[in-house]
């Protein structure tokens, strides 16, 4: 059961994991349409998948830690599991479909963060079934929560604008480059003039 300054913390963590999971119900209505077979469809599965996955864990976890008498251990054990097999998942998908290497690159980095997240949150919630009362392990905890959330954030930010967020992406869009391809964006004035010959 969590207590004292940590009860607070996580009550604003569920109030927000609820808020944003409206949200991002919101933001699923809002996006692009894209077939379910195609890359783009896949990667908005993956990413509307993944937001889903990284606020709902928030909400489960620091719901069930609020109850009295709970050890938050075992819901941070079974979100981790299901975490990492969500991963697991995800790389399956992507990686069957090679259309696109450079877009499959960066859900793949995504997918390495989430494996992160629940990768830690799997071994924290296992550690606290040996030492239920410490702060440290709370300490990390909450900070893997505060992480999850950002996640969710982050994917339904690109789920909205269907664009990637990630730093070479971003670095990309800033060289004016298009941040799928590297390319700089083609110019209509290059484009040879009706009638004339091309090489």
């Amino acid at each position: 059961m969590i207590t004292g300054a940590y009860s607070e913390l996580y009550s604003v963590v569920a109030e927000t994991a609820a808020t944003l999971t409206g949200l991002l119900f919101v933001a699923i209505s809002l996006a692009p349409r894209h077939h379910p077979d195609s890359r783009e469809g896949i990667v908005q599965q993956v990413r509307a998948a993944a937001a889903f996955l990284a606020f709902v864990n928030a909400l489960a976890v620091s719901l069930y830690g609020l109850i009295p008498g709970n050890n938050i251990a075992y819901f941070a054990t079974v979100f981790g599991v299901i975490g990492v097999f969500f991963t697991a998942a995800g790389v399956r998908s992507l990686v069957g479909d090679r259309s696109e290497a450079r877009s499959l690159r960066g859900q793949l980095g995504l997918l390495t963060l989430l494996l992160l997240t629940f990768g830690f949150e799997l071994e924290t919630g296992i550690t606290l079934f040996v030492d239920p009362h410490s702060i440290a392990l709370f300490d990390r905890m909450s900070d893997i929560l505060m992480a999850s959330i950002l996640i969710g954030v982050a994917r339904s930010w690109e789920l909205v604008g269907h664009r990637q967020t990630g730093l070479l992406s971003s670095i990309a869009v800033l060289r004016g480059r298009d941040p799928k391809t590297g390319h700089l964006p083609a110019d209509p004035h290059d484009e040879p003039a009706a009638g004339e010959a091309t090489s």
